[in-house]
């Protein structure tokens, strides 16, 4: 086969284009230190990179989302301390003057106003505000839940915030379970996205129920109050079937406490000595509140481990697969700087003599 001199010229010319195109590659990698600067580098490699990424900033969006979500139930959670407090307080008043030995009328008297102090103060909690929202008024965060008498006002929804792919937690705990005592229950800490309502027809739907749970359970609590008496004004009303702990009546804790107060004001023995179930019951479903949001803390605390982990593992996958051996990488290019020099200098030597050379 006939080799002309163009055909020369263009082989030189390619490859010297092609030795400085893989060092120009190499620079930009030792510059970079990344292997993949571009999808066409490695597209199997790059589509995984991309992948690690996405995923490793959704990690750190549910770890924002449990940071908020813990705040809430820290917050909710030292409510109900407080409130236990109160009602511990109440239980050793009636337990002082449930007798006649230590007690007599101007002391139940006396111990009336404490019990009174200790009611208006447990509205308090039942109030209490974590920034601009209430924390225990269901879906209704904007409004005041309960007025100075503790009739409540908001709803029985839980606020869930997604945690995971596909994982919801519950970040408050309703007035009407903790004061009201209206079906205090374990009911899914981890919600998945199936049972959380996903359009507005499935959350008025759900409002409907409830609306329809709490008229019944209003004509229930109608037909189960018993009167006694003066000590009957303001006595505890049963909201629920089962009480989270005994399995007997919930409790409506404003109702326990303002049934105590009369009990105490009208020197009324054996009511005192009868509210002490009562706020023991009171007691054992404020307790199993705080444990409901404790169990979610831990959950949270769970799960931000389980995260952090996960983007530690997402970010040394992506490592491997996008960073440049900085050693193999220093061989490459040194490699390449001999191959270019060879080159022009064989060129150099191909291309020395033309036609005019033969032509003297």
């Amino acid at each position: 086969m006939r080799v002309a001199d163009k055909m020369v010229t263009g082989q030189i010319t390619r490859n010297l284009q092609k030795n400085r195109s893989d060092m120009s590659d190499l620079q930009n990698q030792a510059a970079t230190q990344k292997r993949i600067n571009k999808p066409s580098d490695d597209p199997l490699a790059s589509t995984r990179v991309l992948a690690a990424r996405t995923d490793e900033r959704g990690f750190k969006q549910f770890i924002q989302n449990i940071s908020q979500a813990k705040s809430f139930l820290e917050y909710s959670e030292e409510a109900l301390g407080e409130l236990n407090d109160t009602l511990v307080r109440a239980k050793e008043l009636a337990i002082a003057q449930s007798t006649d030995g230590g007690a007599s009328e101007e002391t139940r008297r006396i111990s009336s106003e404490e019990i009174h102090q200790i009611f208006q103060q447990a509205v308090q909690i039942a109030n209490r505000k974590l920034g601009d929202r209430f924390i225990f008024g269901g879906f209704q965060t904007a409004r005041q839940p309960f007025d100075t008498e503790g009739n409540y006002s908001g709803d029985d929804g839980d606020i869930k915030i997604q945690i995971h792919k596909d994982a919801y937690v519950g970040i408050n705990m309703p007035g009407s379970k903790v004061f009201l005592g209206k079906g205090v229950d374990g009911d899914g800490i981890i919600r998945t996205a199936s049972d959380t309502p996903q359009t507005v027809q499935e959350l008025q739907d759900y409002r409907k129920e409830q609306q329809k749970v709490e008229q019944i359970e209003k004509e229930e609590e109608h037909n189960e109050i018993q009167t006694r008496g003066l000590a009957s004004v303001g006595s505890t009303s049963h909201l629920s079937k089962t009480d989270p702990v005994t399995h007997s009546s919930g409790t409506n804790v404003f109702s326990v406490l303002k049934g105590l107060e009369v009990s105490l004001k009208t020197n009324d023995k054996e009511g005192v000595q009868e509210s002490l179930d009562m706020i023991d019951q009171a007691i054992s479903q404020v307790v199993l509140a705080r444990a409901q949001l404790g169990s979610r803390v831990s959950t949270l605390n769970s799960t931000t481990e389980s995260l952090q982990k996960a983007i530690v593992d997402n970010k040394t996958m992506a490592s491997q697969m996008e960073d440049a051996d900085m050693f193999q990488l220093v061989s490459d290019i040194s490699k390449g700087e001999s191959t270019l020099k060879a080159t022009m200098e064989t060129s150099s030597k191909m291309v020395e003599r033309s036609l005019l050379d033969f032509l003297r």
